[in-house]
């Protein structure tokens, strides 16, 4: 298994607030990637993907880890050319000829579940999900709304008006390598920018199994959780 952690974006929804990317920013004193890269386990690679504006940023935080952190540089330099996150899972699949698992993660979620219980969840052969209920319905309109039936994922919603559920899924993945032809083909269809929409594609294909967990989880998708954050983290 190697594991990918996409940290591409410009953080545009935090401007004027800040021009730093998402998955730089900090919490309980240190970035949220930082986090991330520390419940990975040992025996996995990991990659993190950037663009050139923030290379330099990423470089100096690579230097202050513990372990050894491939970052992976995307060649665009601004919000317009930004190949979206589904574009950027497939642009480093090919790029690196991945043909392993690949657990893929957003660089700006943070989270308090132990990483080793989703591998052991993954059956080794279809799309594995992390899944959190938010409690109510009302709150979910923000996120991919999913239903499950046992732990099958049976509907997928993006960002609907009024959500059927408050099962929502976060940008955490365990993807097999069989998929990979299946999300070039989604690419070709010229959809690139969100991997929610990619699932809701791909529970039409084929299984897509959620592991639903508990405990904190907040991703800096807006001013206000960025708000909300400072506030109570920092």
């Amino acid at each position: 298994m190697k594991s990918l952690i996409l940290a591409s974006g410009f953080g545009t929804r935090l401007s004027p607030l800040t021009t730093r990317a998402k998955a730089l920013l900090e919490y309980k004193n240190k970035p949220l990637i930082s986090h991330i890269v520390s419940k990975i386990p040992q025996d996995v690679d990991i990659l993190v993907n950037t663009n050139k504006r923030f290379e330099a940023d990423f470089r100096r935080w690579q230097a202050t880890l513990g372990r050894a952190v491939t970052l992976c540089v995307e060649p665009v330099f601004t919000a317009e050319q930004a190949l979206g996150a589904v574009g950027s899972l497939h642009y480093w699949v090919e790029a690196k000829g991945i043909a392993e698992d690949l657990l893929t993660i957003a660089g700006d979620n943070y989270f308090e579940f132990d990483l080793c219980q989703l591998i052991s969840a993954y059956d080794g052969k279809n799309t594995l999900v992390a899944v959190h209920d938010l409690g109510d319905p009302s709150r979910a309109s923000q996120f991919g709304v999913v239903k499950l039936e046992g732990s099958r994922i049976t509907e997928f919603e993006e960002k609907p008006t009024r959500p059927k559920s408050s099962l929502i899924a976060i940008a955490c993945y365990i993807f097999p390598p069989r998929v990979f032809p299946v999300l070039s083909m989604y690419c070709k269809q010229g959809e690139r920018d969100n991997l929610g929409s990619f699932i809701s594609y791909l529970i039409h294909q084929e299984e897509v199994h959620a592991y639903t967990f508990t405990g904190l989880w907040f991703d800096i998708g807006s001013i206000d959780v960025y708000r909300w954050v400072q506030q109570t983290g920092w």
